[in-house]
């Protein structure tokens, strides 16, 4: 009898997984797919990402390289939470050099590290107006955080929005005192 063996290949993420594109957004695997590319065959996620409407195929290789990561547990996202109401620390005056640096935050892609951006950025607009581009970087890092918060805790933006500026607000009003 001759059997036909049916490989099958296990990957970091699977279809309908919601996952983190740093600096994109949160987006659901809708396929993983072969494509041909120059002389070999890869192997892609496609990634919906609903808040821009948009679809990616990122090559499953180079997925970690780009920094695409699972939604993290309640825990994790608990502890993002708590950066938001924990101690300001001054960031440079120099807006480009403070741009740079929290660019590099949201690259880094975690959510900490997006917590912090939020945070600083916020605190920053209450000192002063913030220059576009910084404001763009913290309306993306803010819509990030909350759609990450959202799909980890099961709660809708609206109030997961609400709760991240109660925090920050709590936070401004403890340093004033």
């Amino acid at each position: 009898m001759n059997t036909l063996e049916v490989k099958k290949t296990i990957y970091k993420y699977e279809v309908n997984q919601e996952v983190v594109y740093p600096t994109h957004g949160v987006g659901k695997i809708i396929e993983i797919m072969e494509r041909p590319f120059k002389d070999r065959v890869l192997v892609y996620y496609n990634i919906y990402i609903e808040v821009s409407d948009m679809t990616v195929m990122i090559p499953v290789e180079k997925a970690d390289e780009l920094g695409i990561r699972a939604i993290v547990p309640p825990e994790k996202i608990e502890q993002a939470i708590a950066i938001l109401s924990g101690e300001y620390e001054p960031v440079p005056s120099d807006w480009k050099l403070r741009y740079q640096l929290n660019m590099d935050l949201v690259k880094s892609g975690t959510v900490e590290d997006i917590a912090t951006v939020v945070k600083t950025l916020y605190h920053r607009s209450k000192v002063k107006e913030l220059p576009i581009l910084e404001r763009k970087l913290f309306d993306n890092a803010l819509r990030l955080f909350i759609d990450e918060i959202s799909s980890s805790l099961s709660q809708g933006k609206e109030a997961v929005e609400e709760m991240i500026f109660s925090k920050m607000e709590e936070c401004i009003a403890e340093m004033k005192l």
